[in-house]
């Protein structure tokens, strides 16, 4: 049933003979301190509630996954769109930027519910994760499931199938029919992120996440899925990407069994917006502080690159948005609000906030954004945002960055991560609670990992 792809990917996944660096996995104790502070920041919203609501009425198992922040058990495919929807809700999570984006981070939720399910350890759960971001990173430099109007979720689900058929010990054989149970039934459209956004956009990895698990537990019970779900003649690269892979080297690397540390090129994000925004809300934020006076601003032009203005600018719904989703997705209303208030958190997205008249005003009638060539050909090396502010008195104010904090190339330290973990799940978890999950999740390796899911209970 192999072809080349798939055997590649099954082959990596499952090889005994990795060496897992030290600084993958310490990377992967960052991200699901990370995953856990922005669930719990998101615990309240309505998609995560809904999400509940769905777990909930599905039977409990005392021997199953826990819903973080509750006791309550379930299978691990409930479990795992419960906690992804949460993990993603707020687009805080990690990111990767290559030709395909990606929030390698939505993997984790149902790399957890599995191990826990399984009774495993958190080494298992640590290499596991390490494998799902390995595999995922390199379909991203591999191919733009974007430029032919599909969904990077269709990558996760796929890293999640690697990453799960690591942490259950599958053969290569299983791990080849978890793949093509994941991938030929799962091609997720891009509308889920085009023109106004809905709710479906916190939805749609946690559901490829859980998509996923099941497929690996099918293989795992002796389902055999598609042959040749990648280059078959209705295979992934047919139907998906027009019968090419831009850069199939990016895949290929992996029959060589590299030891996975692309992990550490992904991205912790500073800010609860879309990555492209990000470096904007950086150089807003270092004109406010350098204009002072927010009433002073008469004008703004933001220069950005092609993917940033294609994504989260070009839409007329980024310039008026009416849903929670499209304002984190808006580069106009995002630079807009960090000018004016100086801050961006959970507030900037609140319906009051980015249905001000006076922000819809100014958005239409003070703002001008162009995508610039030279910014172009900086990313995605770089995620360069230029902002200028004119005043009232017609001074001139201009920021330009290219490596956001959080970036690869502007790491947060343990310390900043812990921070933003802190202020995300301290209204929940209490001081005390933080620090407890905090420990646990820095020594995961000496942890069974239902212990890590136990000290989650609010």
């Amino acid at each position: 049933m192999s072809d080349r792809i798939s055997r590649t990917l099954a082959e990596y996944s499952v090889a005994p003979q990795l060496a897992f660096p030290p600084e993958a996995l310490h990377e992967a104790k960052r991200r699901i301190l990370d995953a856990i502070g922005v669930a719990f920041g998101a615990f309240g919203a309505a998609a995560p509630r809904a999400a509940r609501r769905y777990a909930y009425a599905l039977p409990t198992d005392d021997h199953g996954s826990a819903i973080w922040g509750t006791t309550r058990r379930v299978h691990p495919e409930a479990a795992t769109l419960a906690n992804g929807v949460a993990v993603r809700y707020l687009d805080f999570n990690d990111t990767y930027l290559s030709l395909e984006p990606l929030h390698p981070s939505d993997m984790i939720p149902g790399l957890v519910a599995l191990a826990e399910w399984a009774g495993l350890d958190g080494q298992r759960l640590l290499e596991a994760i390490v494998i799902a971001y390995e595999v995922g990173v390199s379909l991203c430099d591999a191919f733009s499931l974007r430029a032919h109007g599909w969904d990077h979720v269709s990558v996760t689900a796929i890293g999640t199938a690697c990453g799960a058929a690591r942490l259950l010990g599958l053969t290569t054989e299983q791990a080849e029919h978890a793949l093509a149970i994941t991938v030929v039934p799962h091609a997720a459209m891009r509308q889920t992120r085009a023109g106004e956004l809905s709710m479906w956009k916190g939805f749609a990895a946690a559901d490829a996440v859980r998509h996923a698990v099941y497929s690996t537990l099918l293989a795992a019970h002796g389902v055999s899925g598609p042959f040749a779900p990648f280059l078959g003649e209705m295979g992934f690269v047919r139907q998906l990407l027009g019968g090419e892979i831009p850069n199939p080297a990016a895949i290929d690397r992996l029959a060589q069994f590299p030891a996975p540390r692309r992990i550490c090129d992904t991205y912790i994000k500073a800010w609860p917006v879309e990555y492209h925004a990000q470096s904007a809300v950086d150089a807003a934020l270092a004109l406010r502080a350098e204009i002072g006076d927010p009433k002073q601003i008469a004008h703004v032009e933001i220069e950005t690159f092609r993917a940033g203005y294609e994504i989260i600018a070009k839409d007329p719904e980024k310039w008026r948005p009416k849903t929670r989703e499209t304002a984190d997705h808006s580069l106009p209303y995002i630079t807009v609000v960090a000018l004016f208030d100086g801050k961006i958190d959970a507030e900037s997205f609140r319906p009051e906030r980015f249905q001000d008249p006076a922000i819809l005003d100014f958005l239409a009638n003070h703002v001008q954004l162009r995508e610039d060539p030279e910014l172009t050909a900086g990313y995605p090396e770089g995620i360069p945002n230029r902002i200028t502010v004119t005043t009232q008195d017609g001074r001139r104010f201009s920021r330009e960055v290219r490596y956001p904090l959080g970036h690869a190339k502007n790491p947060m330290t343990d310390q900043q991560v812990e921070q933003k973990f802190r202020h995300m799940a301290t209204p929940l978890l209490g001081e005390d609670g933080c620090t407890r999950v905090h420990d646990i999740i820095w020594q995961l390796e000496n942890h069974s990992v239902r212990t890590l899911t136990e000290s989650l209970v609010l």
